[in-house]
């Protein structure tokens, strides 16, 4: 049954806008995905997109005590631990500081620290407030999604999108809302009458992550569901 907010893509899964699984992504620092990322690490950044469907949420390193970890061969890894705290995860201060060294967000602003929180918030299942690198890595392939969908809405490169682009945007992502939940993210998210890349994807961030704690309780698909009080606080208060 279709219904609003479940045209959604499922998490780890391709987002509009983006390559097929296999294809360099586009608007990254550095050229595609897979090419090296600026700043002092120069670690390569890459490796396919996660396949479609709820991943396992992993946390720290993974692997067995004293083993090398599986993700040692991953591109990625020296990125991750070069930036990772001693306990192997990321808090939001220290995502923030990637993203800025990385140069992810090019001409766009940086992201704000509180856009951080909610990203990390978005996967963290256990709210220790940090991601490991499993998580790590399925946020930088969805982050490159959004990057990719507001471009395509960007076009003058401004930074900003206007609020009929916004709409847009959300449909493209498969997001099926009504006009006055719509309206309801317009006014939340822009300034001035524009919506800037880092409110944009702080947007992006809550409805994925209020439509997966939806889809997780209507098991049948019905397209309702409930919630205790505290339950209801608790999925919406941490994004």
């Amino acid at each position: 049954m279709a219904y609003p907010g479940y045209g959604g893509p499922q998490y780890g899964g391709p987002m509009p806008g983006m390559p097929a699984q296999g294809m360099p992504m586009q608007g990254m620092p550095g050229g595609h995905m897979g090419g090296p990322m600026p700043g002092h690490m120069g670690v390569p950044m890459g490796g396919a997109p996660a396949q479609g469907g709820y991943g396992a949420y992993g946390g720290g390193y993974p692997g067995t005590y004293g083993a090398p970890p599986p993700a040692a061969n991953d591109p990625m890894w020296s990125y991750f631990t070069a930036i990772a705290g001693q306990d192997g995860e990321i808090d939001a201060e220290e995502l923030q500081r990637c993203l800025t060294q990385s140069g992810f967000t090019g001409s766009y602003s940086p992201f704000s620290l509180e856009t951080c929180r909610i990203m990390i918030a978005m996967l963290d299942r256990d709210f220790t407030g940090k991601m490991g690198f499993n998580e790590f890595k399925d946020l930088f392939t969805a982050l490159s999604g959004w990057k990719q969908n507001f471009m395509m809405f960007d076009q003058d490169r401004s930074g900003t999108v206007e609020p009929h682009e916004m709409t847009q945007a959300v449909n493209a992502m498969g997001y099926r809302v009504s006009p006055q939940a719509l309206n309801v993210i317009i006014k939340r998210y822009n300034k001035g009458g524009r919506i800037f890349f880092d409110d944009y994807v702080a947007c992006c961030v809550k409805l994925r992550a209020l439509t997966e704690n939806f889809r997780r309780r209507d098991a049948m698909h019905q397209g309702s569901v409930t919630f205790q009080y505290d339950e209801f606080i608790l999925c919406t208060m941490a994004i």
